[in-house]
C-alpha cells in the first residue's frame, strides 16, 4: 500500500514539475505551406512529412502513372521508367521539387537511382 501511495506522489511530483518547465505561452506551430521548407530545418522537413503521411491522399503532380512502380527498388528501372519520372521531373517547378519527392514517398514509389543526382541538382538551384 505504501509502494502505491509513494509512486502516486512520485508521479504526481514529476508532472507538476513538467508543466512548470513547459512553456505555455509559446504556442505550437506548424508551417503553413511545406513547399517553403528548404532543407536546413529538419523540423520542418519531419512535420510536414508527417502532415502528409496523415492526409487521406497525398499530393499527385500529375503523375499517376508513377504509381505502377509502387514497391518497385531504387536500382530496378529501366531507360525507358527513368525517363518518365525525369519528364515529371522536369516539369516541375522548384517549390514543388520537395513536395513531389515527399508525395512519391507517401506513395510508396521510390525516385530512380539514375535521377536522384539530378534531383538534388535542381533543389540546389
Amino acid at each position: 500500500m505504501w509502494i502505491l501511495i509513494v509512486a502516486l506522489v512520485v508521479i504526481g511530483t514529476i508532472a507538476a514539475g513538467a508543466s512548470l518547465l513547459w512553456d505555455k505561452d509559446t504556442p505550437l506551430t506548424m508551417a503553413e505551406d511545406c513547399s517553403s521548407c528548404d532543407g536546413t530545418n529538419d523540423h520542418c522537413e519531419r512535420d510536414c512529412m508527417l502532415e502528409a503521411a496523415v492526409k487521406e491522399t497525398p499530393d499527385y503532380f500529375d503523375d499517376e502513372e508513377l504509381d505502377d512502380y509502387r514497391g518497385r527498388a531504387s536500382d530496378a528501372y529501366t531507360e525507358t521508367e527513368v525517363e518518365a519520372f525525369r519528364e515529371v521531373m522536369e516539369t516541375l517547378r522548384h517549390e514543388e521539387l520537395r513536395p513531389w519527392s515527399r508525395s512519391l514517398t507517401l506513395r510508396g514509389v521510390a525516385m530512380p537511382d539514375q535521377i536522384k543526382d539530378e534531383f538534388f541538382l535542381l533543389l540546389e538551384g
